[in-house]
């Protein structure tokens, strides 16, 4: 993304509820022509493995309650190919992102220098885009079950070898419009059984990944650099695992 962007952080309350409550508007025909010209060039450049599935993207956002609507993922593609699409689309997908903390510190995981979004980056996994996997009744979102469907998809981790679910709060991605919804969790498993998971059953998406000791967060992503997302530290903070100092 061309420039220097704000990344605005949305506070939120630990019993928020997220809701679809309308459908998807058409795009006009050469907007939906160019869309679908963007989504087969990013195809390309990833071989084919795109799926263009239904991705929740808000529409308002507040302390207590996200509203919005099932969007395509190929118009979160072009958006992010073209951040000036963001005035005609709209699109603010959401994706969740754990701070899972164990007895040996902090699960971090880099990205695939491949992936359409925070390519070779450092973040706290699991993350995925909420998908409709996480749709209950009457429009209800639930945000968790898509953080423990990342959890055994990309880590190898059953959804019981976490406890304590707690909203941290988003953080706006000032290009793309992505919206990351901090999670934290907390596990009884040790560095060895994680890596152990991720080594049998994780779907390849981190290689790298590592437990970081709580003391030692500050100095990994002082050396992790630009190659940190953005929303982790914030993320660590609000989670209450960053040093003091």
């Amino acid at each position: 993304m061309a420039g220097v962007r704000e990344w605005p952080v949305h506070e939120f309350a630990e019993d928020a509820r997220f809701r679809v409550v309308r459908p998807m508007a058409p795009l006009p025909v050469a907007l939906d022509a160019e869309v679908e010209r963007l989504w087969g060039a990013a195809q390309g450049r990833m071989g084919g493995t795109l799926f263009n599935g239904p991705v929740f993207s808000a529409d308002v956002i507040t302390a207590r309650l996200v509203c919005g609507h099932w969007t395509e993922f190929r118009r979160i593609v072009a958006q992010m190919a073209r951040d000036e699409l963001f005035s005609v689309i709209g699109a603010r997908p959401l994706a969740v992102g754990g701070v899972i903390v164990g007895p040996d510190g902090v699960v971090f995981g880099r990205r695939p220098a491949g992936a359409v979004y925070q390519a070779g980056e450092w973040q706290l996994p699991p993350a995925g885009s909420v998908d409709q996997g996480a749709a209950r009744g009457e429009g209800a979102v639930d945000v968790v079950a898509q953080l423990l469907t990342e959890l055994r998809e990309e880590l190898g981790m059953p959804a019981d070898a976490v406890t304590a679910p707690r909203l941290l709060g988003i953080v706006e991605h000032g290009g793309s419009h992505v919206l990351d919804l901090g999670i934290a969790v907390r596990t009884e498993w040790p560095a060895a059984a994680i890596h152990a998971a991720h080594a049998r059953a994780g779907n390849g998406e981190y290689d790298p990944l590592v437990v970081v000791p709580r003391a030692d967060l500050p100095a990994f992503v002082r050396q992790a650099g630009v190659l940190m997302n953005h929303q982790a530290p914030v993320f660590l903070r609000r989670a209450g695992v960053w040093p003091a100092d």
